[in-house]
């Protein structure tokens, strides 16, 4: 997992509350067995015309399908973002599309810990403080936000500045780059020398004059 102390990018507005895993990453997609190539699946049918003689053509009216957003690695979204059922592809699928973070009033609680475990920041503002970047971004797609996670902050070039609160262990993960597996890959001597020990003690060969116990072969 990449580490991320700073980021500074344009935001890609969403001005919709309770957006759920189903609409972030659709069922059908779930039963891939990878754990990468998720990005073309986000927002799936949003993304494309659902009905009449252009249906499953790109809309160009969604955000992500905008020329001016597709830089975008802040997405920024109304309150409950995340809700529904406990899919970790939807973290997947919006980490490789680009996004690095996500503002909103509120996530949900599963949602919250996939994410962070996948590397992406979740910065929850008030409500006020996510309508005014939302208008920001959206009448500005330059409009430019800089998440400090050290600090803890959220700003703009506009004198725009926030504060969000994050779990001190997954603030620690995110800025190391760590994941499950790289937190336990920080004790492989401890793990290694361990492994080598109970080797040693519970599965060396008996000693030559050690005696055989009789199998069913040497009676």
């Amino acid at each position: 997992m990449e580490a991320i102390q700073t980021l500074t990018s344009t935001a890609a507005p969403l001005p919709l509350p309770n957006i759920d895993t189903d609409q972030i990453i659709p069922k059908q997609f779930l039963k891939r067995i990878e754990r990468t190539g998720y990005e073309d699946f986000l927002f799936y049918d949003w993304r494309r015309i659902q009905d009449g003689p252009n249906a499953g053509k790109p809309n160009t009216e969604f955000v992500l399908n905008k020329p001016e957003y597709q830089d975008a690695k802040i997405l920024i979204a109304e309150r409950n973002f995340g809700c529904g059922s406990s899919r970790e592809h939807a973290a997947w699928a919006i980490q490789q599309f680009g996004f690095r973070a996500v503002i909103a009033p509120s996530f949900a609680d599963i949602f919250y810990s996939n994410a962070g475990k996948n590397g992406l920041i979740l910065a929850r503002l008030s409500d006020d403080e996510v309508e005014t970047l939302l208008a920001r971004s959206t009448a500005n797609p330059n409009h430019t936000i800089t998440i400090d996670l050290e600090q803890q902050t959220v700003k703009d070039e506009q004198g725009f500045q926030a504060h969000f609160d994050i779990d001190p262990f997954r603030k620690y993960c995110l800025l190391n780059g760590l994941d499950d597996i790289g937190l336990t890959l920080r004790y492989a001597d401890a793990l290694d020398s361990y492994e080598q020990k109970h080797d040693a003690a519970f599965w060396l060969a008996p000693k030559p004059d050690a005696p055989r116990t009789a199998t069913p072969e040497t009676r």
